[in-house]
């Protein structure tokens, strides 16, 4: 409606203004002058002025292009109505628009709740879990609001009378619009897992001999895009990959030629099709069959169906030994064209086959002195003090340099308080002495080496106050690598020359360098963490420069100039050939796929064992089903991940949602396996390590006899004399009845060997065991999937040199290179060997080691007062660990005047007690 103003005769009279009329029109504001009308919208406040003065409101309008037009004298009661409806005109304005916003809001948000409700019924209607790309198209085409500026438009009293019956619904959606919508989905599919579980409970029960578990129905139903199984040792992993494949068919997600279940080996992904076809047959699914194959055959089927052309793979590029003297022949042939390569070679096979510990730690002890200073032997044969200067050492022997280590210095400077000073190192020939000094970049010594640097000014002092000649180097020199050449430097400027030989005898008692076998063992697993990880010889560089300073990068740079050359002779071996290898091949299809040069054939892609893939086996799996409406289905146990060596990488598991985006992370915890009691024992030990996933094992199996024993005998030699004698005891318990036999009237005896040398410990003469008892030899590494009643640990010992269980040598420094973060838990690996080994037993453990050897993981497990150890007649056997090493303990010996107490380490450790031995 129109309201009009004008100013009165009075006004006019007293402000002198001429005759004018203002309007409003809606938002339109007219002011006509002399026959001129100007117009403003009232929402453009800079285009109008209405001032309320003493006794007279003015008016003023300047409109776009047009000069300034005013009018006056008008009663400031009429200038007040002006503003008051100009202000109401807005306000009826912006009601106007918050209910039209309003109203387009709310009916966006019955649209999506609309969606909401349409998507999961659709779901419950088909018997499908509401997956996360179903979550996730909702939450993208949710109404992008504020919640709280929606709810301050609508306080206004205006909008709400204008809203009606809609404010009510508004809030009502807006509520819903800010609920937690995952939660609320969460809850919905542990509804329809519940039911689910119920509906197909015919499948659920007869897909297997014995109907699944709970746990195992939950994750056969479960199918979210992604879902990860981490499975105990037992708990029918197998069993529940094949349910689903049945019951993917049974509710319609995938036909039964778009499933595959991925296996390591050829024999295992035969068993998982043996055992599909099984099932099929128990549910009548006659004629039903899935594929099964390995990461390498669905590695060589993309690439041939993405190029035509299907890639040869060498056996040499798969098989383990094969790989390694293929490398053993690559090495030859550098170290024959190039003299640099065959002297880096040597030299780091002499000199830094090891890793360096902790700046001011020793390193891993040959010997100990009589006050348990740590000793480590050179390959000149000498006891020195640390790894540092063993490295020294090996360095000028290997260079053939005349030294002594540890020679009295030339002045006398012991007194009542000090003994004689004996400097590290002296070059007879060039009079020159060398100290090697614990001390970092900043010239600083360990803490708790207390006043070190007060010994270092000392001696500093004492040669130039005797002008006899001093070499200098240190921690960080070392691990840098500057000091090794300026030893190199300061020797050949003396006239020394150098005359580096590997072939140089070495005296009997000298410390030997690393194998090669060795070497190549390692760079064999560092090419092939590299290449499954992508990693370029330039970006293993950057790697190397991106290390903290900390790191012995002196050795990683060797070790990478070893690397480099070799891994480009194997890709150029591999190309002579025609030919890939696996790791370019599982790398290469997956490729194709991300690229789109090949179409993923499967809806449903099952993996087996996924605590032992490697990046490259991540990345395929992950490419096999980046469509979308396709399902990824991972079952491992990261307690079982004992394949690092293999190019394994167990964080493709412990960080499954970081490379797959998502995931349902669902456990089995019901073993059929073991007995409680061996599964609280097994577990308790694994679980120590904190990186890995938390899981509370528990068991159905009854107990039958002891679950884990320790036996020791008098030394090494006499391992297999035990273990013919515990076998015996079996055969006899089932002669008599006391021992029940196991399935087929027999029981099955694992002996697992940590190395391939344990077979040794399997009786040749076993006639008349054979009735009553299968046995046979595994390693450990071979066993996993494997199961017997009895599983017998022949070698739980612990030496100085060769071999032990645990490995005490830790995965090499340089992999790091080539591998993301890795478990850094101490003797992670090693750990979880021992938890394989423990559960591939139904019944027991018998863990054998020998005197002042005892495994530190037995020791873990005694000191803990989970078992004891006992002789084979059954009497405890208590250790007293030497207080002197630490490493041996204490045993009698007799003496040519009495008997004594002595460490078992004699003679690297030469401690002695003559405390008179008690006797009955």
């Amino acid at each position: 409606m129109k309201q009009t103003w004008a100013p009165s005769a009075l006004g006019r009279t007293f402000t002198g203004s001429s005759q004018w009329r203002i309007d409003l029109d809606g938002l339109t504001l007219s002011l006509s002058v002399f026959g001129q009308v100007h117009r403003v919208s009232v929402e453009d406040e800079s285009a109008y002025i209405v001032r309320v003065g003493a006794l007279w409101t003015d008016v003023e309008i300047h409109s776009a292009g047009a000069e300034r037009a005013k009018g006056d004298g008008l009663p400031n009661r009429h200038g007040r109505q002006l503003l008051a409806a100009i202000a109401a005109a807005l306000e009826a304005k912006r009601t106007r628009e918050a209910v039209v916003e309003l109203r387009e809001t709310l009916n966006d948000l019955i649209h999506w709740f609309d969606r909401v409700d349409e998507v999961v019924a659709k779901a419950d209607a088909d018997h499908r879990w509401l997956t996360q790309e179903s979550q996730c198209g909702l939450e993208d085409a949710q109404p992008r609001l504020r919640p709280r500026e929606v709810t301050e438009r609508m306080k206004p009293a205006a909008v709400r009378k204008e809203l009606g019956e809609e404010v009510v619904k508004l809030e009502a959606a807006l509520a819903r619009w800010d609920d937690n919508h995952r939660a609320t989905w969460a809850v919905r599919n542990r509804r329809f897992a519940e039911r689910e579980k119920g509906a197909c409970k015919p499948l659920l029960d007869g897909v297997e001999k014995m109907p699944l578990t709970d746990e195992q129905a939950s994750a056969v139903v479960c199918f979210d895009n992604r879902v990860q199984v981490v499975a105990s040792a037992g708990s029918g992993k197998t069993s529940t990959m094949v349910a689903k494949a049945a019951y993917a068919i049974h509710r319609g997600i995938a036909k039964p030629e778009r499933i595959v279940m991925m296996a390591f080996n050829k024999s295992a992904a035969e068993e998982l099709k043996e055992r599909a076809a099984k099932s099929f047959e128990r549910l009548g699914m006659q004629g039903v069959t899935v594929e099964a194959t390995t990461f390498h055959a669905m590695g060589l089927r993309i690439i041939g169906k993405a190029t035509g052309e299907k890639p040869d793979i060498p056996e040499w590029a798969i098989d383990t030994g094969s790989g390694l003297s293929k490398l053993e022949d690559l090495v030859d042939l550098l170290k024959d064209r190039s003299p640099a390569f065959r002297t880096q070679w040597d030299l780091f096979l002499f000199v830094f086959g090891k890793d360096l510990p902790a700046v001011g730690a020793a390193g891993v002890a040959d010997a100990w002195d009589d006050d348990g200073t740590v000793r480590l032997r050179t390959a000149h044969g000498e006891l020195v003090r640390s790894q540092e200067e063993a490295m020294i050492a090996n360095w000028l022997f290997l260079n053939g340099v005349n030294y002594s280590y540890e020679e009295p210095y030339r002045h006398k400077t012991a007194d009542e308080a000090h003994r004689q000073y004996r400097p590290d190192f002296f070059y007879p020939e060039l009079d020159l002495y060398h100290e090697h000094f614990a001390l970092d970049a900043q010239g600083n010594a360990p803490a708790r080496f207390g006043d070190y640097l007060g010994g270092v000014t000392w001696k500093r002092a004492l040669h130039l106050e005797k002008g006899t000649q001093l070499f200098e180097t240190t921690s960080h020199g070392l691990r840098n690598g500057d000091d090794f050449q300026r030893l190199e430097d300061v020797l050949t400027a003396r006239g020394v020359v150098l005359d580096p030989n590997p072939a140089r005898p070495i005296p009997a008692d000298g410390q030997k360098p690393m194998e090669a076998a060795e070497l190549i063992s390692l760079l064999r697993t560092f090419i092939s963490h590299a290449k499954s990880n992508c990693l370029t010889v330039s970006a293993l560089g950057e790697r190397l420069d991106a290390m903290p300073d900390g790191t012995f990068k002196h050795r990683h740079r060797m070790f990478l100039g070893l690397a480099a050359p070799l891994l480009e002779a194997w890709d150029a071996a591999l190309k002579a050939e025609g030919s890939i290898d696996f790791e370019d091949m599982l790398n290469l299809a997956a490729k194709h796929l991300e690229q789109g040069r090949c179409e993923s054939p499967f809806d449903l892609v099952m993996a087996d064992e996924f605590q032992d893939a490697s990046r490259a086996r991540a990345r395929l799996c992950r490419a096999l089903v980046q469509r979308a409406e396709r399902f990824f289905f991972a079952v491992g146990d990261d307690w079982q991940s004992i394949n690092r060596f293999a190019g394994a990488d167990v964080s493709v598991m412990t960080r499954f949602r970081e490379w797959f985006g998502h995931g349902q992370v669902l456990k089995l915890e019901q073993t059929f396996r073991c007995p409680q009691a061996l599964c609280d024992v097994s577990s308790l030990f694994v679980s120590k390590n904190p990186a890995q996933f938390k899981k509370q094992v528990r068991s159905v199996t009854p107990q039958v006899g002891p679950v884990l024993q320790a036996f020791q005998a008098q030394q090494k030699d006499y391992l297999g004399s035990a273990i013919q004698t515990y076998l015996e005891r079996l055969c006899q318990g089932l002669q008599d009845g006391s021992i029940p036999p196991g399935r087929n009237g027999k029981v099955s005896v694992f002996v697992l060997g940590r190395y391939n040398a344990d077979r040794q410990y399997v009786p040749t003469r076993r006639h008349h065991l054979d009735p009553w008892m299968d046995l046979s030899f595994l390693t450990i590494h071979r066993s996993k999937g494997s199961e017997a009643d009895y599983v017998i640990l022949p070698e739980m010992v612990s030496v100085r040199r060769g071999r032990s269980f645990p490995n005490t040598r830790a995965d090499d420094p340089v992999l790091a290179l080539a591998m993301p973060d890795g478990d850094d838990f101490p003797m992670g690996e090693e750990r979880r060997l021992f938890y394989v080994a423990l559960t591939r037993a139904r019944r027991g453990v018998a863990l054998f080691t020998a005197r002042g050897q005892r495994s530190s993981f037995l020791k873990e497990l005694v000191d803990e007062g989970v078992l004891s150890v006992t002789d084979m007649e059954g009497k405890a056997i208590h250790e007293q660990d030497c207080p002197r090493c630490g490493t041996g303990v204490i045993i009698w010996k007799k003496g040519p005047y009495s008997d004594f107490r002595a460490c078992s380490g004699f003679p690297a450790c030469r401690y002695k007690s003559y405390k008179t031995k008690k006797t009955k």
